[in-house]
């Protein structure tokens, strides 16, 4: 029963996303059965309604299906760097809270910032600048450069 709930609990993440998705699947059903009801109802307001109840799930199956694919690309890439022994390591010190102290994760940004400036086609790089950024509390710039770094990450899967 133990191993059940450790296992639970190291994949966090991936239930937090799953619950998120399904209640994100049951609200876009619910959203275009209303959509169907204003559709097939009299009247072009309600028509109008109903077409834009239809838009809208359609915008947010679009952004969940990306963020999906953001997730298991971004898994793929730590997997492999993991694997290489090239994640950065996690020995920054921490706040009673446990949050990383942003002066030591600020210290050591201008490495992981060069690595990129001496190879700004590799995705390894990238990768690690993003959680560079991570650590120094920039989540904008995170994505940004792990995105870069997934870009980069497919043209090399397929060589």
């Amino acid at each position: 029963m133990s191993t059940f709930f450790s296992g639970l609990f190291h994949n966090r993440a991936k239930i937090g996303v799953l619950l998120v998705t399904l209640l994100l699947a049951f609200y876009l059903v619910v959203v275009a059965q209303r959509g169907w009801l204003l559709l097939t109802s009299d009247g072009l307001t309600a028509k109008a309604m109903g077409l834009a109840y239809f838009v809208l799930p359609l915008v947010g199956v679009w952004a969940l299906v990306r963020e999906l694919l953001f997730g298991v690309q971004t898994e793929k890439m730590a997997n492999i760097l993991a694997d290489e022994g090239g994640l950065p390591v996690d020995d920054l010190p921490r706040t009673p809270g446990g949050r990383i102290v942003r002066e030591a994760a600020d210290a050591q940004f201008p490495a992981y910032q060069a690595e990129v400036e001496a190879a700004p086609d590799s995705w390894r790089a990238w990768f690690r600048l993003s959680c560079a950024y991570d650590a120094a509390g920039d989540r904008k710039r995170a994505r940004s450069a792990m995105r870069k770094a997934g870009k980069l990450f497919e043209p090399a899967r397929q060589s």
